[in-house]
C-alpha cells in the first residue's frame, strides 16, 4: 500500500479543464480511469471543478480530489492526488504520480509558486515526507494557480510534470465533505 504520515497511495482518475483543453484532457483521464479500472473498483464522483475531480470509494473508506497533468504522457501517465483516509485517520495526503520512473529514494521537486517542497519517492510515485509537509504543500494550492514536479528518470534525464490548479480547492474541500459523510 503506502508507508504511514506522506506516503504514496493509488488513486484512480478522472476531472476535466476549463479551456480549449477540454476534449483532449478528457480523454485522458478516461483513459487513466479504464487502465486503473481493472485494479480499483467503482467509485462515485463528488464533482468536476475545472481541472480537478473529486472521488468517494465508500468501500475502502476513502475520497480524494484528483488531476492530470498537463501534456502529453511519456513514460505513463501522470497525476497529482490529495487523499483522505477516514479509518487511518489520515487527511490531506499528497500523491503524485510522475511521468517517468524515477529511482529508489530519487525524489523529485514540487514548486507550487515561489515554494519548493522536496519530495521523497521512486518509481513513478513521489510523496510528501511527512503531514507537515503535505498540510504546506495544500496551502501553497489553495493560494496558487499552477504546480511543477520536476525530477530526473532512471536514464538520468530531467523531466517536468506540470498541472493546473484551477479547481484544485473546491475539489479538495468536495472530497473532505464526501469523507465527512462516511464516518
Amino acid at each position: 500500500m503506502f508507508p504511514s504520515g506522506g506516503g504514496a497511495a493509488l488513486f484512480a482518475k478522472c476531472g476535466t479543464a476549463a479551456s480549449k483543453r477540454k476534449p483532449m484532457k478528457r480523454f485522458g483521464l478516461a483513459l487513466i480511469l479504464f487502465a486503473s479500472s481493472a485494479s480499483l473498483s467503482a467509485k462515485d464522483s463528488l464533482g468536476i471543478f475545472d481541472d480537478w475531480g473529486a472521488f468517494r470509494d465508500a468501500g475502502v473508506p476513502r475520497c480524494y480530489a484528483i488531476s492530470a497533468a498537463e501534456g502529453e504522457a511519456r513514460d505513463q501517465p501522470a497525476y497529482a492526488a490529495i487523499g483522505i483516509w477516514p479509518g487511518r485517520q489520515i487527511r490531506g495526503q499528497v500523491h503524485i504520480r510522475l511521468s517517468r520512473s524515477i529511482p529508489s529514494g530519487g525524489g523529485a521537486t514540487l514548486r507550487i509558486g515561489n515554494r519548493r517542497f522536496r519530495l521523497g519517492g521512486g518509481g513513478p510515485d513521489a510523496w510528501a515526507e511527512d503531514t507537515a509537509m503535505d498540510a504546506a504543500i495544500i496551502t501553497a494550492m489553495r493560494a496558487e494557480n499552477r504546480m511543477w514536479v520536476t525530477a530526473r528518470d532512471r536514464s538520468g534525464r530531467r523531466f517536468t510534470d506540470s498541472y493546473s490548479l484551477a479547481g484544485a480547492a473546491t475539489a479538495m474541500d468536495a472530497a473532505q465533505v464526501g469523507c465527512a459523510r462516511s464516518r
